[in-house]
């Protein structure tokens, strides 16, 4: 029945090449497995106990819960199609939950190193300097997108009330609060943006060279290469300074709710990864300290 089961996806379905490929090669790896394991091949007799010691096995041979996932999900098309076709009367994939995949915690910069930019590699007083600085410094201290950045304006700036307006997905805005060192530099930013181009009024806060408003790689490309002095992560995008100040927020242990209005996330899930990142640091602190610890 496999036969049939691939000539069904291949031409009624009309699945690629390399899908059809996948199919065929998950659901032969399980009829060998019952069929060493239980000497058995017909797929009337199989059972979820078979199918969970199945996936047990590939777990206890090193495969990930995602290469696991996508091997039960075929196995659950085959099971599907066996049961259209009346082959089977019972489907045994139903009672099997699929393993849970771990959210791959954020990739960060260590908070000695964006000190060390912001305080003595980021310098100067030519424009695209102090432009530059700015960038990285409101991308990190605030940890707006860098979507959001782009579409600042001089008016979000509330120097008496000490906030800045963002507006972010669905244009919905919210109010970061500014230190007094981010309003100096935003004001010494201001300062050196109308003396370079002589006037007082812009659309956008904060422009490129030649007076346009910023746009995506020139964002990149400012964020890149100042990373590059102080990191060797392998990520070095305006994203990862916006994951890495709410760890660092959440390792000071900043309220999540607080983390989540600043970060302007719809729902708390999205703003949970970073506590768990700040778990998992907790706990190499721990067993550090205490070898001995499980």
């Amino acid at each position: 029945m496999i036969k049939s089961f691939i000539n069904y996806i291949k031409f009624e379905k009309r699945y690629s090449n390399n899908t059809v490929i996948s199919y065929e090669n998950d659901i032969s790896q399980f009829c060998n497995y019952i069929a060493a394991q239980y000497g058995t091949d017909q797929m009337s007799s199989v059972t979820h106990f078979m199918i969970r010691s199945w996936m047990v096995s590939m777990i206890q041979n090193g495969m990930t819960s995602k290469s696991v996932n996508r091997k039960l999900s075929s196995l659950r098309k085959y099971f599907l199609f066996l049961k259209r076709e009346n082959i089977i009367s019972i489907n045994p994939t139903q009672k099997i939950i699929a393993p849970k995949i771990g959210k791959r915690l954020p990739s960060i910069i260590r908070k000695s190193e964006i000190e060390l930019l912001l305080d003595e590699r980021m310098g100067g007083s030519e424009f695209h300097e102090v432009r530059d600085k700015i960038i990285v410094n409101l991308l990190y201290n605030t940890g707006m997108r860098e979507a959001e950045l782009i579409g600042l304006k001089d008016q979000d700036v509330n120097y008496y009330n000490k906030t800045l307006i963002v507006t972010g997905k669905g244009n919905k805005q919210r109010l970061i609060p500014l230190t007094d060192d981010i309003q100096t530099e935003i004001q010494l930013y201001i300062e050196s943006r109308n003396a370079f181009f002589q006037k007082k009024q812009f659309d956008w806060l904060i422009l490129t060279g030649k007076g346009n408003k910023l746009y995506p790689k020139f964002v990149y490309n400012v964020v890149f290469k100042n990373l590059s002095m102080v990191s060797s992560s392998v990520k070095r995008s305006p994203h990862i300074l916006r994951h890495s100040i709410a760890t660092h927020l959440s390792d000071e242990n900043v309220e999540i709710n607080a983390l989540k209005a600043l970060l302007g996330h719809a729902s708390l899930s999205s703003t949970q990864i970073y506590t768990h990142n700040s778990i998992e640091k907790l706990k190499k602190a721990y067993v550090k300290a205490h070898p001995k610890a499980n």
